[in-house]
């Protein structure tokens, strides 16, 4: 589409894209039009905070996991995202030679086969949440032991649904 927008005369749009692939910003090194801006970062004892400033050229890094969490995404989506971005940085290939997006963490081998889904949520990730949030919410101080033990038996449910 950026090569399209670029190359037709007819068209001639002022287009803005919002992209973390560092190989479409390759672009305006081939194409004059072209031009690559990006936010000022800046890294403060891991913590990255986003300037408000736009300056000239491609961005150093992906800046993606962090949007994510300042957009307040579950933290499964964030654990995973950071995981595949790890399997991707250590060129991680399967059989295919294909990126292994699905390397299981710390085992050494390809995890489950499972689709991840763009649009919808992952049934696992979604009662991982609710798990997370029925948690979060205890006062287990004021609990008996058996209302415990209940609890736990539901949430255990609630995962293997």
């Amino acid at each position: 589409m950026a090569e399209h927008l670029h190359d037709s005369d007819r068209v001639r749009a002022k287009t803005l894209f919002a992209t973390h692939y560092h190989e479409l910003t390759e672009l305006a090194l081939t194409l004059p039009r072209i031009r690559n801006f990006h936010v000022a970062v800046e890294e403060r004892g891991g913590e990255v905070v986003f300037l408000r400033r736009i300056v000239p050229g491609p961005s150093d890094r992906s800046y993606g996991i962090h949007v994510a969490q300042l957009a307040g995404l579950p933290q499964a989506v964030i654990g995973r995202a950071r995981e595949i971005l790890f399997n991707l940085e250590k060129a991680e290939l399967d059989d295919a030679g294909s990126p292994r997006l699905a390397y299981a963490r710390g085992k050494g081998r390809a995890a489950d086969k499972r689709q991840m889904w763009l649009f919808g949520e992952d049934q696992r990730s979604a009662a991982l949440e609710e798990v997370g949030e029925a948690l979060a919410g205890l006062d287990t101080g004021a609990m008996t032991p058996l209302e415990a033990l209940n609890l736990l038996n539901r949430l255990v449910e609630r995962m293997r649904q």
